[in-house]
Protein backbone atom coordinates (compact mmCIF):
# COMPACT_ATOMS: atom_id res chain seq x y z
CA UNK A 1 0.00 0.00 0.00
CA UNK A 2 1.57 3.44 -0.97
CA UNK A 3 1.67 6.26 1.39
CA UNK A 4 -0.05 9.46 0.28
CA UNK A 5 3.03 10.87 -0.60
CA UNK A 6 3.96 8.38 -2.81
CA UNK A 7 0.64 8.24 -4.63
CA UNK A 8 1.27 11.93 -5.04
CA UNK A 9 4.78 11.61 -6.22
CA UNK A 10 4.01 8.93 -8.62
CA UNK A 11 1.35 11.43 -10.14
CA UNK A 12 3.61 13.70 -10.58
CA UNK A 13 6.33 11.30 -12.35
CA UNK A 14 4.85 10.98 -15.52
CA UNK A 15 4.08 15.14 -15.88
CA UNK A 16 7.81 15.66 -15.18
CA UNK A 17 8.41 13.07 -17.97
CA UNK A 18 6.19 14.72 -20.58
CA UNK A 19 7.22 18.35 -19.60
CA UNK A 20 10.91 17.59 -19.71
CA UNK A 21 10.57 15.99 -23.24
CA UNK A 22 8.79 19.25 -24.58
CA UNK A 23 11.93 21.01 -23.16
CA UNK A 24 9.95 24.17 -22.26
CA UNK A 25 10.49 25.84 -18.90
CA UNK A 26 8.38 24.68 -16.09
CA UNK A 27 6.48 26.44 -13.77
CA UNK A 28 6.18 23.71 -10.43
CA UNK A 29 3.87 24.22 -7.48
CA UNK A 30 4.64 23.10 -4.02
CA UNK A 31 1.68 23.26 -1.17
CA UNK A 32 2.03 22.34 2.47
CA UNK A 33 -0.62 23.12 5.33
CA UNK A 34 1.61 26.62 6.02
CA UNK A 35 2.83 27.90 2.94
CA UNK A 36 2.38 27.32 -1.04
CA UNK A 37 5.80 27.87 -3.14
CA UNK A 38 6.42 28.52 -6.60
CA UNK A 39 9.31 28.04 -8.74
CA UNK A 40 10.27 28.34 -12.54
CA UNK A 41 12.71 26.12 -13.68
CA UNK A 42 14.96 25.87 -16.46
CA UNK A 43 13.97 23.46 -19.75
CA UNK A 44 17.29 21.80 -19.15
CA UNK A 45 15.62 21.22 -15.21
CA UNK A 46 19.30 22.00 -13.46
CA UNK A 47 18.43 26.22 -12.71
CA UNK A 48 15.67 27.90 -10.62
CA UNK A 49 15.35 30.85 -12.77
CA UNK A 50 12.59 32.62 -10.50
CA UNK A 51 10.94 31.47 -7.15
CA UNK A 52 8.19 32.94 -5.02
CA UNK A 53 6.40 31.56 -1.36
CA UNK A 54 4.31 32.81 1.08
CA UNK A 55 7.42 32.07 3.56
CA UNK A 56 9.20 35.08 2.24
CA UNK A 57 9.51 38.21 4.51
CA UNK A 58 7.78 40.51 2.51
CA UNK A 59 4.75 38.80 1.27
CA UNK A 60 3.94 37.71 4.65
CA UNK A 61 3.61 41.59 5.35
CA UNK A 62 1.81 42.16 2.58
CA UNK A 63 -0.96 39.65 3.70
CA UNK A 64 -1.20 41.36 6.88
CA UNK A 65 -1.73 40.46 10.49
CA UNK A 66 -3.07 37.32 9.74
CA UNK A 67 0.23 36.27 7.74
CA UNK A 68 -1.94 33.53 6.54
CA UNK A 69 -0.03 31.45 3.12
CA UNK A 70 -2.16 28.60 3.47
CA UNK A 71 -5.30 29.97 1.27
CA UNK A 72 -5.97 31.01 -2.11
CA UNK A 73 -5.58 34.92 -1.80
CA UNK A 74 -2.19 34.09 -0.09
CA UNK A 75 -1.53 31.96 -3.21
CA UNK A 76 -3.25 34.40 -5.96
CA UNK A 77 -0.13 36.68 -4.33
CA UNK A 78 1.92 33.97 -5.07
CA UNK A 79 0.80 33.28 -8.37
CA UNK A 80 0.99 37.16 -9.47
CA UNK A 81 4.67 37.55 -8.32
CA UNK A 82 5.89 34.06 -9.93
CA UNK A 83 4.66 35.31 -12.99
CA UNK A 84 6.46 39.33 -12.36
CA UNK A 85 10.16 37.24 -11.52
CA UNK A 86 9.87 35.02 -14.49
CA UNK A 87 8.81 37.76 -16.82
CA UNK A 88 11.78 39.40 -15.57
CA UNK A 89 14.16 36.20 -15.99
CA UNK A 90 13.15 36.19 -19.98
CA UNK A 91 11.05 33.31 -19.81
CA UNK A 92 7.17 34.06 -21.44
CA UNK A 93 6.63 30.29 -21.62
CA UNK A 94 6.08 27.73 -19.08
CA UNK A 95 4.95 24.20 -18.62
CA UNK A 96 2.39 23.91 -15.44
CA UNK A 97 3.80 21.02 -12.61
CA UNK A 98 1.08 20.70 -10.20
CA UNK A 99 3.36 18.02 -8.94
CA UNK A 100 0.58 15.49 -8.53
CA UNK A 101 -1.34 17.84 -6.36
CA UNK A 102 -5.14 18.30 -7.34
CA UNK A 103 -5.51 21.45 -9.55
CA UNK A 104 -8.32 22.89 -7.37
CA UNK A 105 -8.10 25.28 -4.65
CA UNK A 106 -4.85 26.96 -3.67
CA UNK A 107 -3.26 25.25 -7.01
CA UNK A 108 -5.69 27.08 -9.39
CA UNK A 109 -6.17 30.00 -7.83
CA UNK A 110 -2.30 30.37 -8.49
CA UNK A 111 -2.27 29.11 -11.37
CA UNK A 112 -5.25 31.47 -12.59
CA UNK A 113 -3.35 34.50 -10.50
CA UNK A 114 0.04 33.92 -13.14
CA UNK A 115 -1.97 33.24 -16.42
CA UNK A 116 -3.46 36.83 -15.67
CA UNK A 117 -0.48 38.23 -14.71
CA UNK A 118 0.70 37.59 -18.33
CA UNK A 119 2.81 33.89 -18.40
CA UNK A 120 1.63 31.38 -21.09
CA UNK A 121 0.79 27.97 -20.30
Amino acid sequence: MLTKKEQRLRRARQTRIRIAQQGVARLTVTRTNLHIYASVISGCGTKVLASASTAEADVRQALGTTGKGGNAAAAQVIGKRIAEKAKAAGVEKVAFDRAGFAYHGRVKALADAAREAGLQF
